[in-house]
């Protein structure tokens, strides 16, 4: 799921790719999906892009004519309008030409140019979701990257909230006081601090000050951004400098957002030196548990007293289901799908074969005991007037296949006389 650092890079991608670009026309909804349409249209308008935490806001601006006496178009939009996104699990933006594109691209914005461009929210899963006329969420905290000062004064000052009697792992991922944290960054912010995941919150929080006496100093953001394991030299200055969790919220995602596209690139798709700045989440070597709310929680020794009672990790669980996704070429794919679909034919052709078969067995079997039950304790006279009646039936019916030796006999006596 994208977190605050990748909800910043994805408004610095749109300010980048937009910078300059006229946008013509009305905002498209695509047919699949049910969020709201957008009801804005301008015959030529900017975009620019700002985040906050987790969410991301576009402002559509109508550009003003040189001309003062020509008027705005009845139905022309002549005031800007934010539109707040949300991300949900697999949102981002692409900008594109027309014929490029993405298969699901769910709100688009064409340009005036020729030929077209076009600026896309893409979320193949649709958790995502957008609110025109909108506004930051009131429920989600301050910023923890742009908003350190808030943000940490917003946490300090609530810690008699009873949220902060859960896990501190589960804390990290309460908007209302982490606003921009998800489930690796919670992950790699407690790995550093060698904090269990499953103790109290406000066991971790209390005694820190709402204001950070370290606040221009942030060794510890080149350090990490430098080297994946740092030397004992570095591991004891973060004791002794960043051992402050509100401290650590701000510049771990900060170290991502230094990582630029290289950390978040939607038209690459390139998370190669994101995943070797990882130091806990899903590496090698660590351990995995679901929380109280059934989010993975990646973690290295003990998982504190609060950790939930008969926990099992997903780990090997979410691998097998990562590498069936991922992990195998499109030849694989094809000769997966072929020997499933040959399994299952085979399987018919099987059941389809014994079923009539056994049903044919049983039936006959059953008529023949029967019927030798009934030559067995029928009386003689009896027995004799059944044998005339078969042979009085057997001799006015046509004959049949099962009996052609018979029938060829009596035609071979006919001829002889």
């Amino acid at each position: 799921m994208p977190e605050g650092p990748e909800l910043h890079l994805a408004s610095l991608y749109v300010n980048k790719m937009c910078n300059g670009v006229v946008f013509t026309g009305p905002v498209r909804k695509s047919e699949v999906s049910k969020s709201p349409d957008v009801p804005f249209t301008c015959e030529a308008y900017r975009i620019t892009a700002t985040s906050r935490g987790k969410e991301v806001m576009l402002t559509l601006t109508p550009m003003k004519s040189d001309d003062p006496k020509r008027r705005v178009k009845a139905g022309q939009a002549d005031r800007p309008m934010d539109i707040v996104f949300r991300f949900g699990m697999s949102g981002y933006f692409r900008f594109t030409t027309e014929d490029e594109l993405p298969k699901h691209a769910h709100l688009r914005f064409y340009s005036k140019e020729k030929p077209c461009r076009v600026l896309s929210f893409v979320d193949a899963r649709r958790f995502g979701s957008w609110q025109s006329n909108g506004t930051w969420q009131p429920g989600r905290g301050p910023c923890i990257m742009f908003e350190y000062k808030s943000f940490r004064e917003n946490v300090v000052s609530h810690l008699s909230d009873r949220a902060f009697d859960r896990p501190i792992c589960e804390v990290l991922l309460n908007q209302k006081y982490f606003n921009g944290i998800g489930n690796y960054l919670r992950a790699e912010i407690l790995f550093r601090l060698n904090i269990p995941p499953f103790v109290a919150a406000r066991t971790v929080l209390e005694g820190l000050e709402s204001e950070d006496s370290c606040e221009n100093e942030k060794p510890v953001k080149k350090e990490y951004a430098d080297t994946k394991t740092p030397d004992r030299a570095s591991q004891k200055r973060l004791k002794g400098e960043t051992g402050d969790l509100l401290r650590l919220c701000n510049i771990v995602p900060l170290e991502v957002v230094s990582l630029g596209g290289k950390g978040y690139d939607p038209e690459k798709a390139d998370y190669s030196d994101f995943e070797a700045w990882l130091q806990c989440y899903y590496v090698d070597g660590m351990k995995s548990v679901r929380d109280h709310n059934g989010r993975t929680m990646w973690f290295k020794g003990d998982p504190g007293p609060m950790v939930p009672k008969d926990s099992k990790s997903p780990k090997s669980k979410k691998r097998i289901k990562k590498e069936d996704d991922h992990d195998y070429t499109d030849k694989k794919k094809v000769a997966r799908s072929r020997s499933a679909s040959a399994t299952k034919k085979l399987v018919r052709k099987e059941t389809v074969a014994k079923t009539p078969k056994n049903n044919k067995d049983a039936r006959p079997k059953e008529a023949g005991s029967k019927r030798r039950k009934t030559e067995i304790s029928a009386p003689p006279h009896e027995k004799k007037s059944a044998a005339r009646k078969r042979k009085s039936s057997g001799s006015s019916a046509e004959p049949t296949a099962s009996c052609p030796q018979r029938r060829s006999g009596r035609v071979t006596r006919q001829n002889g006389k």
